[in-house]
């Protein structure tokens, strides 16, 4: 289960799926990421996935922060990895 949880973790690092539950085409922080396994068998996971949309105004200069959330369909392979994600 917790290898699982970690191949869970590292795709939501890096997949764009999330890009759809921003509200203004900004930035994601991954430092802000946090997701809650809803339903999970052998073969799939529903995540509930939040996180902060940062807005730039200007170089370097931070106008807001948005919290963003959605869910996920994660797919997953017979060795616990994330193959596939679909937006709920």
């Amino acid at each position: 289960m917790h290898y699982v949880m970690k191949h869970i973790e590292q795709y939501l690092l890096s997949c764009r799926e999330l890009t759809a539950f921003r509200s203004q085409n900004g930035w994601i922080d991954k430092n802000s990421l946090n997701y809650e396994i809803i339903e999970q068998n052998d073969s799939h996971v529903i995540a509930f996935v939040q996180f902060e949309e940062i807005l730039m105004e200007g170089p370097g200069c931070v106008a807001s922060r948005i919290p963003c959330q959605g869910r996920l369909h994660l797919t997953l392979d017979r060795y616990g990895r994330v193959s596939h994600a679909t937006l709920l």
